[in-house]
């Protein structure tokens, strides 16, 4: 889908308000968004979740797959509500079964994610879904991941978004979705 969630004024004030901000983390110059802030708010919470719903309902997404570990729990909420499965992304080594791998780059580091083989169906739409999008690198692997098991992932999806760091363009031609946006913070 190329449309965009929209949210009024007062629905991005308040769910500005709800995300705290933390100074040099994980290392200095960085602005960490901390979405903790949300759980700990059920109205800010729900009001992700129904959001989500609202939108997602009408895809035609066969499952829901999560980057560890807060985007599981977005993630989770919204594959029980629309009643398909949910698959977790997981660090290395946290997986027990055969997995589908990939390495890459993050904005201050390298990391390496997996996927349960048995979780993939081949041909299935999946939405890939974590709590902030950055330079979209993790995101991207998610993809590498699904794509290994034959699925295709039709768009991702995060709570906050930071264009800045130009994450369309490493995901494009996949449209990317997120509730709000940050330039230049």
């Amino acid at each position: 889908m190329d449309k965009k969630i929209i949210l009024t004024t007062e629905e991005k004030n308040f769910l500005d308000s709800s995300i705290r901000r933390i100074p040099d983390f994980p290392k200095k110059g960085i602005l960490f968004y901390d979405i903790t802030s949300i759980l700990t708010n059920p109205k800010a919470y729900k009001f992700c979740i129904d959001k989500m719903v609202d939108y997602y309902k009408e895809l035609k997404i066969d499952a829901v797959a999560g980057v560890e570990s807060r985007g599981f729990v977005f993630a989770s909420p919204l594959a029980e509500r629309l009643g398909i499965p949910l698959i977790l992304i997981r660090k290395k080594g946290k997986l027990p079964g055969e997995t589908y791998s990939c390495k890459y780059s993050l904005e201050y580091g390298t990391a390496e994610i997996e996927v349960h083989k048995a979780d993939i169906k081949e041909g299935s739409n999946i939405l890939v879904i974590d709590d902030l999008i950055a330079t979209g690198g993790t995101l991207q692997a998610s993809k590498k991941l699904m794509e290994q098991g034959g699925a295709n992932v039709l768009e991702f999806f995060g709570v906050v978004g930071l264009p800045d760091l130009r994450y369309e363009q490493l995901l494009n031609p996949t449209p990317v979705n997120t509730l709000i946006s940050y330039l230049g913070e």
